[in-house]
Order: C-alpha cells, then structure tokens, then sequence
C-alpha cells in the first residue's frame, strides 16, 4: 500500500550522530482508541482517513508513509540529578515533520512503536495506561492554554506487553514543535563534541529562534529565550497546580512546551510538598520545587553552550550567569502575575504578593483544594453571598474570612465592575482538570474492562475546562478519601 503524507523531516537531515534511522516494529492487530480531529485538521491532515484502515496502520507503526524518514533521535540528560551520557528515544520514533496550517513545523513522533539502539534492554513498548494518560493530560493542559505536547491519535495494539503484568499495549501518535531536549545538547557537550553542539545550536535558532540568528551573541541569546520560556512555562504549571514528576533534563524541551507525561498529576489539596511520583523518593520534583529545579536544568544547558558563547570559559561561565540571573524575576512576574489574575486583579502592587502568599499559606494548612478555592472565589468576587462555597473548603473556616477581609479592601481598589472581574477572574480558574481519581477510573475501566466510554466522556469535560458544565459537575469534585490517589508511576 502506498501512503504519503506532507512530510518535510529537517531533524534526520542532520549528521548520523544525531540520530539513529530505525523502522517502527510492526503490531499484531491494531484498532483505533481516538483521533484527535481538530489537531488533525490544523496539521493539514484528513481526520477520517486517518480514522480509517490505512490511517490506523500508519498511527500504529505497521506502515511507514513515503515521504517519512523515521530516526530515534540521541540525547543524553540528568536523571534525578544524576548524569547519564547516552540515553535518547528508547521507544518513540520520530516519523517526521509536517507543516501545520500556521505554517509552523511541527514533529510527529509515534510513542511505543518498537525497540531502537537506545532501548536499553527495554521493549520499546508502551502499555495503554500509561499512553491514556499522556493523551488526557496533554489534552487537558492544551485546552487550559499551557504550552505542551499535543496526541493526534493512540491505538491499541492488540498485544500484551510485559510489566509488572501482562497489559495491553497501544501507540500514542505525538505532535511537539520540538523533541530537541536541553539532554539533547548534554549529549555533545559530554562528547566534547564542538562541532555537533554548535550545529544543534544553529538548528535549534534556525527552526526556532529565527529572530536571534543575527545577534552579536546568538547563542547566549539563544539561552536567553529558553529561559524565559520555562520561566513562563512552570509559572503555568504551578498556577494550575500541575506536578510534572519527572522533571529531568531529558524531559525538558528547548521550545518551552510541556513534553514526557510520565507520572505527571494535579493537586487535589494545596500542598507545596506534594509529590505524586512513585519513583520521586526524595520529592525532588515536589510541587514547590518546581521552579528550583527549572533553574538547575537551565543551568546544565548553558554549561553545554559555553564553548559557543565566548573563546574564554571564564568570560562565557560570567556572560551565562548574567542570563541565568533573570530566570528567577521572570518566573516570579509570570507566577505572581497570574496570582493577582486569578484573585480578580488587574493591576499588581507589592501588596498583592503577600495577600496571594497568605492565601496559599490558609489553603495549605486548611488542605484546601485547590482548583476550587480559585474557581469559587469567582463567584464570591461578585459579593459576600459567594463566600459561603469558599467557606466550605477550609478546615477552619474562619481562616478565609480573616483572609477575605483584606481581599474585599483590595478590590475596592479595582477600577472593573464585579461582573466583569468575576468572567475575567472565570477565565484563569478552570472549573475541570484531569483529577487524578477520574483518570485512574478511566485507565482502569480502558485496561481491564476494555471500555472507553468514560475516557470519551472525560475528553469531552476537559475541552471546555473553564465552562461550567453543569451535566458534568461531578468531574470538579475532589475525590473522596476512599477515592484518593497517592502515587502515579511511568510507563517504562
């Protein structure tokens, strides 16, 4: 059969060393899960072919389209701190890239399609839970506006993969605006490979850093805008109370896009300490840490770019401090700035960072949850009748109302109407996150009963995430204790 798709593949263009050229691994009998049709249609795609036989074979891996050039693409990254040279895509395969109607470039990489020569001893499969929850998480912080990853299709295998148990496997299609990693530069740097870090630099500001390639400096300034990307980026997480859970430096794209839904979960409860991964021991990638470890990876990046910033190391380690420096303002404008959004302000004095901070601090000792402390406030920004609903979360109750007091005072201040605070204030609270109890129950009722019905239902909640949904409001309740989840763990 042949089958062609608009693929342009600049990433297996560059030099073998980047890359390993590798065939998916056929399947026994795949079946279609979902496509994603409106993602489809953005790529220039045509949802119901590839819905139908020929598309499905294509997302499962059993047929490579002409114009493919499928590669594994190396990189090497820190892992819960520690450094380990050689790792790359174990078992994704890049199948190659598509101009999408905006006329960005965008990879289409197909997750658990088979063995690579960076597997590892691993299988290169991957089994269905696991790719559910990439594909309803991603989906989900699509829909509530952060930068991530996007699934344009999974499907069943049709075959048993190995892990604690037998499970049923699937392929997940993936779209990024890149896999370039910062482990993808730690790969040549640990190398001493010049040549390679600076034909990755170059290809990075080509594809996406177009505006600094005739910089002075392009690969300082290159640094400069990731750094402000993944400033912004985990200021989004945080502000919907997202946990990434592995967030090592082979798991950080260079474009600032959410990438590798591992043992990735929300928060039920505000808790800074918060750690949902199963393999995170230490809570080094606890909710709070974040920001922390954000910075850290930067830093391993601008450790590899050294030799292209400046002849001098010395004069390059002071050059990227300076960049680095600015990692630390810039999140907390982005944090604090969506802070005083989601409180219903629309200006930020130095006062509203306490009156935020003071309001986590009640949340967290009240074990309040989170998403919707935020959501309620929208309607008690309109008055004093909607505190009650707030109220109602808090283990003390009188901790809000002390907490209320200054916040009512300092909308006084706003120059909007409380109807208009209350539909802006609607816009940044989401009703809907992907829970991790509704998550599970959909992974659970998928695996062992082989039923999607309710991952359907749960796709369609989290499209509208800031709607009310009234025929969907059990999805914004927090689990109760019987339903709660305390660990998630990745798929390998």
């Amino acid at each position: 059969m042949t089958i062609q798709l608009p693929f342009d593949n600049s990433y297996a263009r560059l030099p073998d060393r980047f890359h390993a050229r590798v065939t998916p691994t056929s399947v026994g009998t795949p079946r279609l899960i979902r496509v994603n049709a409106e993602l489809a249609r953005h790529l220039g795609l045509d949802p119901e072919w590839l819905a139908g036989p020929g598309g499905v074979e294509v997302l499962a891996g059993r047929l490579v389209p002409n114009e493919a050039d499928p590669v594994a693409m190396a990189y090497a990254g820190h892992q819960f701190g520690q450094f380990v040279p050689q790792l790359g895509d174990g078992r994704a395969i890049l199948l190659g890239e598509i101009i999408d109607k905006d006329g960005t470039r965008r990879d289409l990489q197909l997750k658990g399609s088979g063995r690579t020569p960076f597997s590892r001893g691993g299988d290169g499969r991957a089994a269905l839970g696991p790719i559910l929850r990439e594909y309803i998480v991603s989906e989900a912080m699509a829909a509530l506006g952060i930068p991530t990853t996007r699934s344009l299709a999974a499907v069943a295998t049709g075959e048993q993969v190995v892990r604690e148990r037998m499970l049923p496997g699937a392929v997940l299609a993936r779209v990024a605006t890149s896999h370039v990693r910062i482990g993808t530069f730690q790969y040549f740097a640990a190398r001493g490979d010049v040549e390679g870090l600076r034909t990755l630099a170059d290809y990075v500001i080509h594809r996406h850093y177009p505006e600094v390639a005739g910089a002075k400096r392009p690969y300082l300034e290159l640094l400069d805008r990731v750094v402000t990307r993944q400033a912004e980026l985990v200021a989004k997480w945080l502000l919907v109370g997202f946990i990434h859970g592995v967030m090592n430096t082979d798991n950080v794209s260079i474009v600032g896009e959410t990438i590798d839904y591992g043992p990735c979960a929300f928060m039920d409860a505000y808790d800074p300490a918060t750690v949902f991964s199963s393999i995170d021991r230490q809570g080094r990638y606890a909710y709070g840490r974040q920001p922390g470890i954000a910075e850290w990876n930067l830093t391993r990046l601008a450790e590899t770019l050294l030799p292209l910033i400046a002849e001098q190391q010395e004069e390059a380690v002071v050059q990227a401090q300076a960049v680095l420096a600015a990692f630390a303002p810039r999140f907390e404008t982005a944090f604090h700035g969506g802070l005083a959004r989601k409180l219903g302000l629309s200006s930020l004095v130095a006062e509203d960072v306490a009156l935020a901070g003071d309001l986590l601090k009640a949340m967290a000792e009240n074990r309040a949850d989170f998403t919707l402390t935020f959501r309620r406030l929208c309607d008690a920004a309109e008055g004093p009748e909607g505190d009650a609903a707030v109220r109602a979360l808090f283990d003390d109750p009188a901790a809000y109302e002390r907490w209320a007091v200054r916040w009512r005072q300092r909308l006084q201040a706003e120059p909007r109407d409380a109807g208009a605070r209350r539909d802006a204030m609607r816009a940044v609270n989401p009703a809907f996150i992907p829970r991790n109890h509704r998550t599970e129950a959909v992974i659970d009722a998928a695996v062992e009963r082989d039923d999607f019905s309710a991952f359907d239902e749960l796709m369609a909640v989290l499209a509208r995430p800031y709607e009310d949904q009234p025929e969907y409001a059990r999805y914004a309740n927090p689990p109760e204790p019987h339903e709660q989840v305390s660990q998630t763990f990745c798929g390998t």
